[in-house]
């Protein structure tokens, strides 16, 4: 699995602008299985995507889709996460080394 960081490098009047396109993005990623949760950060800096992928390349190629990269409105930091311990209601996203 893998936790993508958004931060918004422009003003948030900017990023608006590409935020329809966005959602449209994120809901064709929900809808084949690869996003297992997004959302803002608090305060509006960002957001946060959990993206289950085989490969960082993978996960490099899905964010290069996203209306915001290609705008250049955020930054993206990927982190692999291997969840080996979870709560029974997140157990779906735990992973066995």
């Amino acid at each position: 699995m893998f936790v993508v960081s958004l931060s918004y490098i422009c003003d948030i009047a900017e990023v608006d602008k590409h935020l329809e396109a966005h959602i449209a993005y994120i809901d064709k990623y929900f809808a084949n299985g690869v996003f297992l949760a997004s959302g803002r950060k608090v305060p509006r800096t960002g957001g946060i995507i959990l993206v289950k992928a085989n490969s960082l390349q993978e996960v490099q190629a899905i964010v290069e889709e996203d209306p915001f990269f290609t705008a250049n409105v955020a930054v993206f930091d990927i982190t692999e996460f291997i969840a080996t311990r979870t709560s029974a209601e997140l157990s779906i996203l735990k992973q066995y080394v």
